[in-house]
C-alpha cells in the first residue's frame, strides 16, 4: 500500500531525501507522495523511511492505493530495472 502525507504535515524537508524512489516532492502546500513511486521502501529498507525520520508522525497509509508485500516488490524491480 502507498503512503500518503497528511495535513498534519509541517513542511520539516526531512522525509524528502529519505525516499529511495524519489516519490516525496513538494506540493502546493505539503509534501506529496506519488503512489505510482512509492513502495514502502520494500527492496530497500525494512521499513519506510519517511516514517521513520517525519517527527510529527503525519506519514500514514494510503487507503485508495492497496498493495500486498508482492505488489510493492513487483513495482520495487519495475523501478529500479534498467531501462
Amino acid at each position: 500500500m502507498a503512503l500518503r502525507i497528511t495535513e498534519e504535515c509541517i513542511n520539516c524537508d526531512v522525509c524528502e531525501p529519505q525516499c529511495p524512489n524519489n516519490a516525496i516532492s513538494m506540493g502546493l502546500e505539503i509534501y506529496e507522495i506519488e503512489p505510482s513511486h512509492c513502495t514502502e521502501c520494500v527492496g530497500h529498507f525494512d521499513e519506510p523511511q519517511c516514517q521513520v525520520v517525519c517527527p510529527v508522525e503525519c506519514i500514514v497509509f494510503d487507503l485508495d492505493h492497496p498493495e500486498d508485500q508482492d505488489m510493492l516488490m513487483a513495482k520495487y524491480r519495475h523501478l529500479t530495472s534498467p531501462a
